[in-house]
Protein backbone atom coordinates (compact mmCIF):
# COMPACT_ATOMS: atom_id res chain seq x y z
CA UNK A 1 0.00 0.00 0.00
CA UNK A 2 1.06 3.62 -1.17
CA UNK A 3 2.47 5.93 1.89
CA UNK A 4 0.42 9.02 0.73
CA UNK A 5 -3.12 8.15 -0.36
CA UNK A 6 -5.36 10.71 -2.81
CA UNK A 7 -9.02 11.35 -1.94
CA UNK A 8 -10.08 8.82 -4.78
CA UNK A 9 -7.64 6.23 -3.73
CA UNK A 10 -8.65 5.94 -0.15
CA UNK A 11 -12.18 6.12 -1.48
CA UNK A 12 -11.22 3.27 -3.74
CA UNK A 13 -9.82 1.63 -0.68
CA UNK A 14 -12.63 1.84 1.36
CA UNK A 15 -15.46 0.63 -0.56
CA UNK A 16 -13.07 -2.13 -1.79
CA UNK A 17 -13.15 -2.95 2.26
CA UNK A 18 -17.03 -2.52 2.43
CA UNK A 19 -17.36 -5.67 -0.47
CA UNK A 20 -17.55 -2.90 -3.36
CA UNK A 21 -15.48 -3.62 -6.47
CA UNK A 22 -17.94 -5.07 -9.13
CA UNK A 23 -21.74 -4.60 -9.84
CA UNK A 24 -24.23 -6.84 -7.67
CA UNK A 25 -25.54 -9.51 -9.28
CA UNK A 26 -29.11 -10.57 -8.90
CA UNK A 27 -30.74 -13.36 -7.35
CA UNK A 28 -27.08 -15.02 -7.01
CA UNK A 29 -26.30 -14.65 -3.31
CA UNK A 30 -26.84 -17.51 -0.77
CA UNK A 31 -27.32 -17.70 3.02
CA UNK A 32 -23.03 -18.49 2.74
CA UNK A 33 -22.67 -15.29 0.63
CA UNK A 34 -25.05 -13.68 3.31
CA UNK A 35 -23.18 -14.58 6.65
CA UNK A 36 -19.81 -13.85 4.86
CA UNK A 37 -20.65 -10.31 3.60
CA UNK A 38 -22.02 -9.69 7.28
CA UNK A 39 -18.89 -10.78 8.69
CA UNK A 40 -16.88 -8.73 6.51
CA UNK A 41 -18.63 -6.10 7.55
CA UNK A 42 -18.38 -6.89 11.43
CA UNK A 43 -21.83 -5.39 12.22
CA UNK A 44 -25.06 -4.44 10.95
CA UNK A 45 -26.92 -2.06 12.39
CA UNK A 46 -30.79 -2.65 12.88
CA UNK A 47 -33.56 0.22 12.39
CA UNK A 48 -37.05 0.80 13.27
CA UNK A 49 -37.84 2.52 9.86
CA UNK A 50 -39.48 0.14 7.51
CA UNK A 51 -40.74 2.86 4.50
CA UNK A 52 -38.92 0.87 1.67
CA UNK A 53 -36.86 -1.71 3.64
CA UNK A 54 -36.05 -2.45 6.55
CA UNK A 55 -32.09 -0.93 7.61
CA UNK A 56 -30.44 -4.38 8.34
CA UNK A 57 -31.40 -6.26 5.14
CA UNK A 58 -29.94 -2.87 3.15
CA UNK A 59 -26.51 -3.53 2.74
CA UNK A 60 -26.47 -6.98 1.73
CA UNK A 61 -28.82 -5.83 -0.91
CA UNK A 62 -26.22 -2.94 -1.85
CA UNK A 63 -23.27 -5.33 -2.14
CA UNK A 64 -24.78 -8.85 -3.38
CA UNK A 65 -28.12 -7.59 -5.15
CA UNK A 66 -31.49 -8.70 -4.94
CA UNK A 67 -31.69 -11.98 -2.18
CA UNK A 68 -34.39 -13.69 -0.56
CA UNK A 69 -34.34 -11.91 2.88
CA UNK A 70 -35.85 -15.69 4.31
CA UNK A 71 -32.20 -16.61 4.14
CA UNK A 72 -31.23 -13.84 6.00
CA UNK A 73 -33.90 -14.02 8.48
CA UNK A 74 -32.93 -17.67 9.28
CA UNK A 75 -29.28 -16.60 9.74
CA UNK A 76 -30.62 -14.01 12.52
CA UNK A 77 -33.77 -15.17 14.03
CA UNK A 78 -34.12 -18.76 14.00
CA UNK A 79 -32.93 -21.73 17.16
CA UNK A 80 -29.67 -20.35 18.03
CA UNK A 81 -28.32 -18.05 15.41
CA UNK A 82 -25.21 -17.36 13.76
CA UNK A 83 -25.74 -13.60 14.55
CA UNK A 84 -26.91 -11.87 17.56
CA UNK A 85 -27.85 -8.16 18.67
CA UNK A 86 -26.50 -6.05 20.93
CA UNK A 87 -25.20 -2.66 21.39
CA UNK A 88 -22.34 -3.08 19.18
CA UNK A 89 -22.43 0.19 16.85
CA UNK A 90 -25.30 0.94 18.27
CA UNK A 91 -28.33 -2.12 18.34
CA UNK A 92 -27.16 -3.81 15.49
CA UNK A 93 -26.57 -7.73 14.85
CA UNK A 94 -22.86 -9.50 15.64
CA UNK A 95 -21.60 -12.89 15.60
CA UNK A 96 -22.76 -14.58 18.58
CA UNK A 97 -19.04 -15.90 18.40
CA UNK A 98 -18.19 -12.66 19.72
CA UNK A 99 -20.58 -11.90 22.75
CA UNK A 100 -17.35 -11.92 24.83
CA UNK A 101 -15.98 -8.89 22.87
CA UNK A 102 -18.30 -6.76 24.56
CA UNK A 103 -18.07 -7.56 28.11
CA UNK A 104 -16.74 -4.46 29.02
CA UNK A 105 -19.26 -2.47 27.09
CA UNK A 106 -22.11 -5.04 29.34
CA UNK A 107 -19.70 -3.96 32.65
CA UNK A 108 -19.99 -0.35 31.72
CA UNK A 109 -23.93 -0.69 31.39
CA UNK A 110 -24.14 -2.17 34.60
CA UNK A 111 -21.95 0.49 36.90
CA UNK A 112 -24.41 3.21 35.16
CA UNK A 113 -28.02 1.65 35.57
CA UNK A 114 -27.10 -0.36 38.50
CA UNK A 115 -25.61 2.04 41.09
CA UNK A 116 -27.07 2.18 43.57
CA UNK A 117 -29.99 4.94 42.65
CA UNK A 118 -29.79 3.41 39.16
CA UNK A 119 -32.91 1.98 37.40
CA UNK A 120 -32.67 -1.37 38.09
CA UNK A 121 -31.91 -0.95 41.95
CA UNK A 122 -34.82 1.42 42.22
CA UNK A 123 -36.94 -1.72 40.32
CA UNK A 124 -34.95 -4.92 41.66
CA UNK A 125 -38.08 -6.98 42.35
CA UNK A 126 -39.18 -6.50 38.89
CA UNK A 127 -36.07 -7.57 37.59
CA UNK A 128 -35.76 -10.36 39.54
CA UNK A 129 -38.93 -11.61 38.16
CA UNK A 130 -37.94 -11.02 34.80
CA UNK A 131 -35.03 -12.99 35.57
CA UNK A 132 -36.82 -16.06 37.13
CA UNK A 133 -39.27 -16.23 34.42
CA UNK A 134 -36.59 -16.34 31.51
CA UNK A 135 -34.50 -19.12 34.13
CA UNK A 136 -37.88 -21.23 34.27
CA UNK A 137 -39.77 -20.55 31.42
CA UNK A 138 -37.12 -20.08 28.80
CA UNK A 139 -36.79 -17.96 25.84
CA UNK A 140 -40.31 -15.65 25.62
CA UNK A 141 -41.74 -13.49 23.38
CA UNK A 142 -42.95 -10.24 24.84
CA UNK A 143 -46.48 -11.44 24.57
CA UNK A 144 -45.91 -14.50 26.44
CA UNK A 145 -44.01 -12.21 29.43
CA UNK A 146 -46.84 -9.81 29.50
CA UNK A 147 -49.46 -12.49 29.67
CA UNK A 148 -47.54 -14.04 32.69
CA UNK A 149 -47.07 -10.21 34.35
CA UNK A 150 -50.60 -9.72 34.15
CA UNK A 151 -51.95 -12.62 36.15
CA UNK A 152 -49.32 -13.02 38.22
CA UNK A 153 -49.94 -14.67 42.42
CA UNK A 154 -47.26 -12.02 43.87
CA UNK A 155 -49.00 -9.16 45.13
CA UNK A 156 -50.47 -6.57 42.20
CA UNK A 157 -50.22 -7.26 38.68
CA UNK A 158 -46.42 -5.97 37.21
CA UNK A 159 -46.20 -2.90 35.21
CA UNK A 160 -45.67 -4.05 31.84
CA UNK A 161 -43.29 -0.91 30.83
CA UNK A 162 -40.88 -1.79 33.58
CA UNK A 163 -41.09 -5.09 32.10
CA UNK A 164 -40.02 -4.24 29.24
CA UNK A 165 -37.25 -2.01 30.71
CA UNK A 166 -36.13 -4.60 32.81
CA UNK A 167 -35.73 -6.83 29.66
CA UNK A 168 -33.74 -3.74 27.62
CA UNK A 169 -31.31 -3.56 30.73
CA UNK A 170 -30.77 -6.95 31.46
CA UNK A 171 -30.04 -7.09 27.76
CA UNK A 172 -27.12 -4.25 28.08
CA UNK A 173 -25.91 -5.95 31.23
CA UNK A 174 -25.20 -9.08 29.50
CA UNK A 175 -27.23 -11.09 31.21
CA UNK A 176 -29.95 -11.06 28.40
CA UNK A 177 -29.91 -12.19 24.90
CA UNK A 178 -31.70 -12.26 21.66
CA UNK A 179 -33.03 -15.54 21.06
CA UNK A 180 -34.13 -14.70 17.80
CA UNK A 181 -37.12 -13.46 16.37
CA UNK A 182 -40.87 -14.52 14.80
CA UNK A 183 -41.84 -11.70 12.13
CA UNK A 184 -39.79 -8.85 13.77
CA UNK A 185 -41.12 -9.82 17.21
CA UNK A 186 -38.12 -10.45 19.45
CA UNK A 187 -37.87 -13.77 21.90
CA UNK A 188 -35.84 -12.93 25.16
CA UNK A 189 -33.77 -15.85 26.71
CA UNK A 190 -31.00 -15.96 29.72
CA UNK A 191 -27.56 -15.70 27.91
CA UNK A 192 -26.77 -18.55 28.88
CA UNK A 193 -29.85 -20.15 26.92
CA UNK A 194 -28.73 -18.30 23.63
CA UNK A 195 -24.94 -18.08 23.81
CA UNK A 196 -22.38 -20.60 23.40
CA UNK A 197 -20.53 -21.05 26.66
CA UNK A 198 -17.57 -20.19 25.22
CA UNK A 199 -18.78 -17.39 23.46
CA UNK A 200 -19.54 -15.87 27.03
CA UNK A 201 -16.11 -15.71 28.30
CA UNK A 202 -15.55 -12.16 28.87
CA UNK A 203 -12.21 -10.34 27.38
CA UNK A 204 -10.46 -8.16 28.95
CA UNK A 205 -11.22 -4.62 28.15
CA UNK A 206 -7.65 -3.91 26.47
CA UNK A 207 -7.55 -6.74 24.10
CA UNK A 208 -10.96 -6.49 23.14
CA UNK A 209 -10.51 -2.68 22.63
CA UNK A 210 -7.65 -3.81 20.51
CA UNK A 211 -9.79 -6.20 18.89
CA UNK A 212 -12.55 -4.66 17.80
CA UNK A 213 -10.31 -1.87 16.28
CA UNK A 214 -8.51 -4.13 14.38
CA UNK A 215 -11.90 -5.57 12.97
CA UNK A 216 -12.76 -1.85 12.59
CA UNK A 217 -9.38 -1.13 10.21
CA UNK A 218 -9.93 -4.09 8.40
CA UNK A 219 -13.69 -3.13 7.67
CA UNK A 220 -12.67 0.58 6.74
CA UNK A 221 -9.72 -0.29 4.79
CA UNK A 222 -8.06 2.95 5.43
CA UNK A 223 -9.44 5.16 8.51
CA UNK A 224 -8.83 7.79 11.12
CA UNK A 225 -8.81 7.09 14.58
CA UNK A 226 -12.39 8.40 14.95
CA UNK A 227 -13.40 6.77 12.39
CA UNK A 228 -12.08 3.74 14.48
CA UNK A 229 -13.88 4.68 17.34
CA UNK A 230 -17.25 5.23 15.98
CA UNK A 231 -17.79 1.82 14.77
CA UNK A 232 -18.31 0.30 17.91
CA UNK A 233 -19.10 3.98 19.75
CA UNK A 234 -15.90 3.87 22.13
CA UNK A 235 -15.36 6.68 23.10
CA UNK A 236 -12.39 6.74 25.21
CA UNK A 237 -9.84 7.88 22.72
CA UNK A 238 -6.91 6.95 24.72
CA UNK A 239 -7.69 3.19 24.94
CA UNK A 240 -8.44 3.46 20.78
CA UNK A 241 -4.90 5.08 20.10
CA UNK A 242 -3.46 2.74 22.50
CA UNK A 243 -5.01 -0.15 20.41
CA UNK A 244 -3.79 1.67 17.25
CA UNK A 245 -0.34 1.71 18.27
CA UNK A 246 0.12 -1.88 19.45
CA UNK A 247 -1.81 -2.94 16.38
CA UNK A 248 0.96 -0.65 14.56
CA UNK A 249 4.07 -2.20 16.04
CA UNK A 250 2.19 -5.84 15.18
CA UNK A 251 1.91 -5.20 11.44
CA UNK A 252 -1.84 -4.97 11.19
CA UNK A 253 -1.48 -1.47 10.13
CA UNK A 254 0.39 1.38 8.71
CA UNK A 255 0.19 4.81 8.72
CA UNK A 256 -0.59 6.88 5.62
CA UNK A 257 -1.17 10.33 4.93
CA UNK A 258 -4.63 10.78 2.77
CA UNK A 259 -4.62 14.01 0.52
CA UNK A 260 -7.07 16.40 1.92
CA UNK A 261 -7.59 15.07 5.22
CA UNK A 262 -7.04 17.34 7.98
CA UNK A 263 -8.13 18.19 11.64
CA UNK A 264 -7.28 21.31 13.19
CA UNK A 265 -5.52 22.76 10.02
CA UNK A 266 -3.18 19.52 10.34
CA UNK A 267 -3.02 16.07 8.41
CA UNK A 268 -5.25 14.17 10.04
CA UNK A 269 -3.46 10.91 11.22
CA UNK A 270 -4.61 8.07 9.30
CA UNK A 271 -4.00 4.00 9.20
CA UNK A 272 -4.71 1.56 6.53
CA UNK A 273 -5.23 -2.72 7.22
CA UNK A 274 -2.66 -4.81 6.04
CA UNK A 275 -5.51 -6.46 4.36
CA UNK A 276 -6.52 -3.38 2.38
CA UNK A 277 -6.01 -3.60 -1.30
CA UNK A 278 -6.38 -0.53 -3.96
CA UNK A 279 -7.94 -1.47 -7.06
CA UNK A 280 -7.45 0.43 -9.96
CA UNK A 281 -11.39 1.17 -10.30
CA UNK A 282 -14.25 0.13 -8.67
CA UNK A 283 -17.71 -0.68 -10.46
CA UNK A 284 -20.56 -0.80 -8.88
CA UNK A 285 -24.09 1.04 -8.41
CA UNK A 286 -25.67 1.15 -5.16
CA UNK A 287 -28.51 2.25 -3.35
CA UNK A 288 -27.34 2.54 0.49
CA UNK A 289 -29.34 2.70 3.99
CA UNK A 290 -28.85 5.45 6.25
CA UNK A 291 -27.18 3.23 8.20
CA UNK A 292 -24.74 1.48 6.06
CA UNK A 293 -20.83 1.49 7.49
CA UNK A 294 -20.12 3.65 4.24
CA UNK A 295 -21.91 6.46 5.44
CA UNK A 296 -23.36 6.22 8.88
CA UNK A 297 -20.36 8.44 10.47
CA UNK A 298 -21.44 11.21 8.51
CA UNK A 299 -17.76 12.86 9.75
CA UNK A 300 -16.18 10.42 7.68
CA UNK A 301 -18.78 9.98 4.36
CA UNK A 302 -17.89 14.08 4.30
CA UNK A 303 -13.94 14.06 4.20
CA UNK A 304 -13.94 10.91 2.15
CA UNK A 305 -16.75 11.93 -0.50
CA UNK A 306 -17.60 15.36 0.16
CA UNK A 307 -20.98 14.52 0.96
CA UNK A 308 -23.02 16.11 3.93
CA UNK A 309 -26.09 14.01 5.02
CA UNK A 310 -28.67 13.76 7.31
CA UNK A 311 -32.09 11.91 7.18
CA UNK A 312 -34.91 14.31 8.06
CA UNK A 313 -37.57 11.99 9.61
CA UNK A 314 -37.91 14.66 12.44
CA UNK A 315 -37.39 17.53 10.25
CA UNK A 316 -40.43 19.00 9.81
CA UNK A 317 -41.90 18.47 6.34
CA UNK A 318 -41.67 21.84 4.71
CA UNK A 319 -38.72 22.06 5.83
CA UNK A 320 -37.23 19.07 4.18
CA UNK A 321 -34.71 19.63 1.46
CA UNK A 322 -33.89 16.20 0.10
CA UNK A 323 -37.12 13.64 1.67
CA UNK A 324 -38.12 12.08 4.49
CA UNK A 325 -35.61 9.05 4.60
CA UNK A 326 -33.09 9.82 1.28
CA UNK A 327 -30.54 7.08 0.99
CA UNK A 328 -27.01 7.53 -0.42
CA UNK A 329 -26.30 6.71 -4.29
CA UNK A 330 -22.25 5.13 -4.86
CA UNK A 331 -21.53 5.27 -8.79
CA UNK A 332 -18.14 3.78 -9.14
CA UNK A 333 -16.19 4.90 -6.49
CA UNK A 334 -18.04 8.08 -5.44
CA UNK A 335 -21.64 9.06 -3.37
CA UNK A 336 -23.45 10.40 -6.34
CA UNK A 337 -26.43 11.18 -5.16
CA UNK A 338 -29.74 10.66 -3.08
CA UNK A 339 -33.34 9.24 -3.36
CA UNK A 340 -36.15 8.86 -1.03
CA UNK A 341 -38.17 5.69 -1.85
CA UNK A 342 -41.24 4.07 -0.53
CA UNK A 343 -42.98 1.22 -1.24
CA UNK A 344 -46.52 1.21 -2.14
CA UNK A 345 -47.32 -2.21 -1.05
CA UNK A 346 -51.37 -1.39 -1.57
CA UNK A 347 -50.81 -0.63 -5.32
CA UNK A 348 -47.56 -2.59 -5.98
CA UNK A 349 -45.34 0.25 -6.74
CA UNK A 350 -41.43 1.72 -6.11
CA UNK A 351 -41.88 5.41 -5.24
CA UNK A 352 -39.09 7.59 -6.06
CA UNK A 353 -40.48 10.33 -3.94
CA UNK A 354 -37.47 12.65 -4.19
CA UNK A 355 -33.70 12.38 -6.30
CA UNK A 356 -30.98 14.41 -5.93
CA UNK A 357 -27.67 14.48 -8.14
CA UNK A 358 -23.92 15.48 -6.16
CA UNK A 359 -21.81 17.88 -7.94
CA UNK A 360 -19.67 16.25 -10.26
CA UNK A 361 -22.05 12.83 -11.19
CA UNK A 362 -20.95 10.98 -14.33
CA UNK A 363 -22.40 10.68 -17.34
CA UNK A 364 -24.41 7.12 -16.73
CA UNK A 365 -25.20 7.97 -13.20
CA UNK A 366 -28.93 7.76 -14.81
CA UNK A 367 -28.67 4.44 -16.52
CA UNK A 368 -26.88 2.70 -13.20
CA UNK A 369 -29.38 3.77 -10.89
CA UNK A 370 -32.52 2.97 -12.79
CA UNK A 371 -30.84 -0.15 -12.87
CA UNK A 372 -30.85 -0.80 -9.22
CA UNK A 373 -34.49 1.23 -9.07
CA UNK A 374 -35.66 -1.88 -10.95
CA UNK A 375 -33.74 -4.31 -9.01
CA UNK A 376 -35.27 -2.46 -5.61
CA UNK A 377 -38.67 -2.66 -6.76
CA UNK A 378 -38.94 -6.62 -7.98
CA UNK A 379 -36.61 -7.48 -4.31
CA UNK A 380 -39.45 -5.68 -2.53
CA UNK A 381 -42.27 -7.71 -4.83
CA UNK A 382 -43.14 -4.40 -6.42
CA UNK A 383 -44.20 -4.33 -10.05
CA UNK A 384 -43.48 -0.72 -11.32
CA UNK A 385 -41.72 2.18 -10.38
CA UNK A 386 -43.03 5.96 -10.35
CA UNK A 387 -41.04 9.18 -10.15
CA UNK A 388 -41.89 12.37 -8.76
CA UNK A 389 -41.10 15.76 -9.98
CA UNK A 390 -39.05 16.99 -6.89
CA UNK A 391 -35.17 16.70 -7.06
CA UNK A 392 -32.87 17.72 -10.38
CA UNK A 393 -32.31 13.99 -10.54
CA UNK A 394 -36.10 13.25 -10.74
CA UNK A 395 -36.42 13.74 -14.83
CA UNK A 396 -33.08 11.96 -15.67
CA UNK A 397 -34.38 8.96 -13.64
CA UNK A 398 -37.46 8.54 -15.58
CA UNK A 399 -36.12 9.26 -18.80
CA UNK A 400 -33.57 6.18 -18.03
CA UNK A 401 -36.42 3.78 -16.47
CA UNK A 402 -37.85 4.66 -19.75
CA UNK A 403 -41.65 2.78 -18.75
CA UNK A 404 -41.83 5.09 -15.62
CA UNK A 405 -45.27 6.37 -14.09
CA UNK A 406 -44.64 9.97 -12.75
CA UNK A 407 -46.62 11.40 -9.73
CA UNK A 408 -46.20 14.40 -7.67
CA UNK A 409 -44.29 14.55 -4.32
CA UNK A 410 -42.67 17.02 -2.04
CA UNK A 411 -41.51 18.33 1.15
CA UNK A 412 -45.07 17.45 2.35
CA UNK A 413 -45.88 14.72 1.17
CA UNK A 414 -47.22 11.56 3.38
CA UNK A 415 -45.46 9.05 4.43
CA UNK A 416 -45.16 5.68 5.91
CA UNK A 417 -44.67 6.22 9.89
CA UNK A 418 -42.16 4.21 10.88
CA UNK A 419 -42.76 1.27 11.86
CA UNK A 420 -41.63 0.50 15.46
CA UNK A 421 -39.17 -2.31 16.34
CA UNK A 422 -41.34 -5.14 17.58
CA UNK A 423 -40.59 -5.42 21.46
CA UNK A 424 -39.91 -3.16 24.42
CA UNK A 425 -38.46 -0.16 23.84
CA UNK A 426 -35.09 0.76 25.04
CA UNK A 427 -34.82 2.85 28.40
CA UNK A 428 -33.43 5.96 28.67
CA UNK A 429 -29.53 6.70 29.05
CA UNK A 430 -27.77 3.82 26.41
CA UNK A 431 -25.61 6.70 25.20
CA UNK A 432 -22.34 4.40 25.31
CA UNK A 433 -19.62 5.91 27.02
CA UNK A 434 -16.81 3.03 27.45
Amino acid sequence: MKATLSTVEARRVALAAQGFGTPPIDGSAGTRALAATIRRLRTLQIDSVNVFARSHYMPLFSRLGAYDTAGLDRLLFTGKPAFVEYWAHVAAFIPAADWGLFDFRMQEMRRRHDAPEGWTRRHADTVAWVRDELASRGPLRPAQIERDARRSSRGPWWDWDEVKSALEYLWLYGEVAIAGRRGFERRYGLASQVIPDAARVPVPREEAIRELVSRAAAAYGVATASDLADYWRIRDRRAVLTAVHDLVDAGELSPVAVEGWRVGGRPAPAWVHRSARLPRRIDTAAILTPFDPVVWFRERAARLFDFEYRIEIYTPAARRRYGYYSLPIVVGDDVVGRTDLKADRTRGRLLVQSAWWEPGAPPDAAERVAERLRAAAAWQGLDTVSVSHWGDATDDLAGALGDAARHDAGPSSPHDTASPVDGPPSPEGFAVAS
